[in-house]
């Protein structure tokens, strides 16, 4: 049938459409290109499932989508040999820009299976052309037998033409004439990066300057059974080419209750959880749709890389970000699951081998535990604590093997750990002597950590080795005897006071053994926790960060030195030991610099002689 020349109006639901779609609807201008080959692959996905359902009987040919730049002609054509259109097709499709023809070919046939390869909504997303076009063209041949070729055209307006027109073969052509305050889109560099970024893995073969552009059937695509360590590798490498190898991955495949496939790697970090943020692309039937996925995956997971694809995260009309759906909450928790079993698989098969990993993997199980607390009580049983002798244990086993050692009085079960083994080595040692065994906490997040397992673990507490002197760390109500009377402990007490002179500081006169320290300077462990904390953006914990320095002065009165100040009549050299006992335990807390360091040295000569 002979197609009749018609003008008109094309039927819109919201005025003004077309400012709207080129100021607001699409974020970034560059997104025209993702739509329009996407509706090129739908096109051509709609033929093969005709054929495959035998309402087409031709030959399907090479399937592919081309696209083409003409920089003399100022153009951008986008080509499919798919389904095409009749020219009452273009009115129903085009022209009414708030109907679907997608969503219309999915409720078709929909009952007859496979309807999951339709990517978009050709109408809304055909419009995006007009954000760098000052006119388009669509030139199309239905696959209908008889059908004639029409072309359709529109300078952005809400008018358009219809004409008949000459196309050989079926599919359909989109011409845009580019505007002159888009030209940079007449790049043919510019073009090529904006098909790697969103058709890198379109399930359709994707031509551009005579080369297939796309993976059409990528790692994710695949079954499991089907793939080996080196394929799982060598993918890693094509998202990631300057990246390290991974130490794991986890192959998502669900159909059911959503459908979610894709790829999470496990990379080697360890106190960088900036740097590898935004790092998991999310796709949705192969189209890139972002690398922002912080409500489908969970917080603690954000630093993996990967590939997560499904038609069932929800999108806004542009396709650009996500919306608040139950689906993505299921999706989120069975994410989080998947990760949680594979991470207890891995440490349950092969256990040395997940010790060698984590000081990388603690990172990520530390954050879930600390942020989920399903997550918490799944990771409780491979989680590991590392001491200052690299021996690894789980919570309960380092519970057992402390728990004799090191309770109190009241029962409570005390685990010692080190911020710092290198400066923090005085008091690692002190105790040692004790048999006390030293837990190593010094990744950026183990400031929050213990206070997670403070909160989860029963009558127990957590405390830095340095936080206070090696009897009041684990009181066991024990006291030791002292060679001073509390007359003298009052007087040794005050000629400190008043040598040091210093408001921040409190002294105490305590009976601690003869080899320990003869002044012992801590910051109590409340106060450094907070401290930590605000160090590492821990919320609301920044007025700690500012606050003053308050150290506990524990003045050792079994020591010899305390003694030789205590018994000395010479005001000068009574004066020159507080000072050096003093020093001495500055520098055993790293806190010993500059003049003060240099003045040490000197005293320290001078009692040598």
């Amino acid at each position: 049938m002979a197609i009749t020349e018609e003008k008109g109006t094309i039927s819109i639901h919201t005025e003004n459409i077309f400012p709207i779609i080129k100021k607001f609807l699409y974020s970034d201008h560059e997104i025209f290109l993702r739509e329009l080959v996407s509706n090129a692959v739908d096109a051509t996905q709609k033929l093969k499932r005709l054929s495959s359902i035998g309402e087409f009987n031709g030959e399907l040919g090479e399937l592919k989508v081309t696209v083409k730049l003409d920089e003399n002609a100022k153009t951008i054509t986008v080509s499919d040999n798919g389904i095409g259109m009749t020219a009452e097709e273009i009115k129903k499709y085009i022209n009414q820009i708030a109907f679907s023809g997608a969503t219309e070919f999915v409720q078709k046939y929909k009952d007859k299976g496979e309807d999951q390869q339709i990517i978009g909504h050709f109408g809304l997303g055909f419009y995006s052309a007009f954000m760098v076009a000052e006119k388009v063209e669509i030139i199309t041949k239905s696959f209908r037998e008889d059908a004639e070729p029409a072309r359709w055209v529109s300078a952005g307006t809400t008018e358009f033409e219809i004409t008949q027109t000459t196309k050989e073969e079926r599919g359909t052509d989109i011409v845009l004439h580019i505007a002159e305050d888009s030209k940079e889109f007449l790049e043919k560099f510019r073009l090529q990066n904006i098909l790697d970024k969103y058709g890198k893995f379109l399930p359709v073969p994707i031509e551009f300057d005579g080369n297939v552009i796309n993976n059409t059937a990528p790692l994710w695509t695949k079954s499991p059974s089907e793939l080996k360590d080196e394929d799982y590798l060598k993918f890693y490498k094509d998202l990631y080419p300057m990246s390290e190898d991974p130490l794991f991955w986890i192959h998502l495949n669900v159909d059911y209750p959503f459908n979610l496939t894709g790829i999470l790697y496990f990379p080697k970090v360890k106190n960088e959880l900036h740097l590898h943020k935004d790092k998991i692309q999310l796709y949705s039937r192969q189209v890139f749709i972002t690398d922002e996925v912080k409500d489908v995956v969970p917080e603690f997971l954000m630093l993996l890389h990967g590939v997560i694809d499904s038609p069932d995260i929800p999108l806004n009309v542009s396709r650009s970000f996500l919306q608040a759906d139950a689906n993505v909450k299921k999706i989120n928790a069975h994410i989080t699951k998947k990760v949680g079993d594979k991470l207890q698989e891995l440490f349950k098969n092969d256990r040395k081998s997940f010790e060698d990993k984590f000081d990388h993997i603690g990172l990520f199980i530390k954050y879930g535990m600390i942020t989920d607390d399903k997550f918490y009580d799944k990771a409780k049983d491979f989680c590991l604590l590392k001491n200052t002798e690299s021996k690894f244990y789980t919570l309960n086993e380092y519970r057992e093997h402390v728990q004799a050692n090191q309770t109190d009085k009241d029962g409570t079960v005390t685990f010692l750990y080190t911020s710092d083994p290198g400066k923090q080595d005085a008091y690692v040692q002190s105790a040692r002597k004790r048999s006390y065994d030293v837990l190593k906490l010094d990744g950026m997040l183990d400031s929050h950590f213990i206070n997670t397992l403070e909160r989860k673990l029963e009558k127990t507490n957590l405390k830095r080795v340095d936080s206070d002197t090696i009897d009041k760390l684990i009181d066991k109500g024990i006291a030791n005897e002292s060679v001073l009377s509390e007359d003298e402990k009052t007087k040794l007490k005050e000629v400190f006071e008043h040598t040091l002179n210093n408001k921040n500081l409190t002294f105490s006169v305590e009976s601690l053994p003869v080899d320990e320290l003869p002044v012992t300077i801590t910051l109590p462990e409340f106060m450094r926790r907070m401290r930590d904390m605000a160090a590492n953006g821990g919320g609301g914990m920044a007025m700690f960060g500012e606050m003053p320095m308050n150290y506990n002065v524990a003045i050792n009165a079994n020591h010899t030195l305390i003694n030789k100040i205590l018994k000395s009549e010479d005001e000068a050299e009574k004066a020159k030991l507080v000072r050096q006992t003093y020093d001495l335990g500055l520098l055993s807390q790293n806190m010993l610099s500059g003049a003060e360091l240099t003045s040490f040295i000197q005293r320290t000569l001078e009692l040598t002689k």
